[in-house]
């Protein structure tokens, strides 16, 4: 008799609301949705009493370090790093050492990724050869290879002549999309963290908000001249959400992520000098904190993504005008947002659960691989089991990362994926094994 796993006593939170369901697994697919589920005697059982079962959250944006720094991190214990955060599948970035401008190399990270079984990852690919921002990469051939996402992720393209031959390629292919890291390279220069009270206090150069807003507006312009769809990289500040909003009102397709870290810390967590909150875009004001906040609460913002940027600890422990920028995330996001966003009352459990899995996977199309739900018969078994009143502390030493630079290290977060299932696979559980049914 086929051994099946049966989820029994949770509550589903999907694109069709909530409700109390249990699911049966079968075949890498769920095939049987019901308010109560007898189990075989050879079936397998997950108790979610207590617990909500989402469709496996997606993440838009993660370094997984692969080619050239797997010492830091890789493409193993970054997937197996999403797995306990209940990512089912990610957007990989093309900042790698050799940077991802070459078909072979986007397959290399696809099928390195997927053969590991932990979480489907689609890579992306860089905007211009060699990520030098003077020449157009060969765009056809890397969509071919399965890249959707074209960006240079870490570094804006300042000429506008590469980003409109790029844009023009890509309104030409279905479900392609540029992607920025938008921010002006001559404002920013030698600049560490936002540019403001902190920033003077440390006698450290900062780097504006007002950087985001001249490769912004030049790019929507060009999204909307060449009929693109175009993606804003970890939006930072209130001025990046206005340019969007303007741009939608003139009809150009855009969409918008914010990260994790940006909604749970300001610049005062720089105040004495911790490059452990050092990221580019940095962290900016409270005041640009909450209209990120609330444009996330009103649908304005699509996405969380978590921008997932491991550094070795060498690296993240010098003075913090040479310690890399970037933090790790992907196993703390949806913990995060829970404790910062959903608890104080932000934003409602339903719309973070909305932003970390069905609007991202539309965006990069990896709903057609089956992830970001609705959860019901015949779809695959792509899920996330969140215990929501969990309260746990985060140790680097229990995460999957190789590396430790994770801005809630230390933090009690309430809120904890206890179960993630990839195809039906259990790929992640912090409690016992799957147990059979008794008859």
């Amino acid at each position: 008799m086929q051994r099946t796993t049966v989820i029994r006593g949770g509550i589903v939170l999907d694109q069709r609301g909530r409700r109390r369901s249990e699911l049966r697994l079968a075949d890498g697919h769920i095939v049987e949705v019901s308010e109560s589920i007898d189990p075989g005697v050879n079936d397998d059982v997950v108790d979610a009493r207590g617990c909500i079962i989402v469709p496996g959250l997606v993440d838009l944006q993660a370094h997984l370090r692969e080619p050239g720094h797997g010492h830091i991190d890789s493409i193993e214990t970054g997937t197996a790093a999403a797995a306990q955060g209940g990512i089912t599948a990610l957007v990989s970035m093309p900042n790698t050492s050799p940077c991802i401008d070459e078909p072979d190399l986007v397959r290399f990270v696809n099928e390195r990724a997927n053969a590991l079984g932990r979480c489907d990852v689609m890579s992306s690919a860089a905007m211009s050869v060699g990520r030098c921002g003077d020449r157009p990469s060969d765009i056809e051939a890397l969509y071919a290879a399965g890249a959707r996402l074209f960006t240079d992720d870490g570094t804006a393209v300042m000429d506008a002549a590469v980003v409109r031959s790029v844009m023009e390629r890509v309104a030409t292919l279905p479900g392609a999309y540029v992607g920025q890291h938008a921010e002006d390279e001559a404002l920013i220069a030698d600049g560490h963290i936002n540019e403001g009270l902190i920033s003077e206090r440390l006698g450290i150069r900062g780097r504006p908000a007002l950087a985001e807003a001249p490769v912004g507006a030049r790019d929507l312009l060009l999204a909307e001249l060449t009929g693109a769809r175009y993606h804003v990289l970890h939006a930072s500040c209130a001025t990046t959400l206005e340019l969007v909003a303007w741009s939608r009102a003139r009809g150009v397709d855009v969409t918008v992520e914010v990260t994790p870290q940006h909604l749970s810390y300001t610049e005062e967590a720089l105040s004495d000098g911790d490059a452990l909150f050092k990221m580019n875009p940095p962290l900016r004001t409270a005041a640009d904190q909450a209209a990120l906040r609330c444009a996330l609460a009103d649908g304005a913002i699509d996405a969380i993504a978590t921008d997932h940027a491991p550094h070795s600890d060498e690296r993240k422990e010098l003075p913090l005008d040479q310690a890399a920028p970037g933090m790790t995330g992907l196993e703390t996001s949806l913990a995060a947002a829970l404790t910062d966003v959903v608890e104080p009352g932000f934003a409602s459990f339903e719309t973070i659960i909305a932003a970390m899995t069905g609007q991202p996977a539309r965006i990069a199309g990896l709903d057609q691989w089956g992830h970001g739900g609705p959860l019901k018969p015949g779809a695959p078994a792509n899920l996330a089991i969140v215990d929501a009143g969990e309260v746990w502390t985060v140790d680097p030493a229990g995460l999957a990362s190789r590396s430790s630079n994770n801005p809630y290290r230390g933090r009690q977060l309430r809120g904890r994926v206890v179960h993630t299932f990839l195809r039906g696979s259990q790929t992640w559980s912090t409690r016992e094994r799957l147990e059979p049914a008794r008859s």
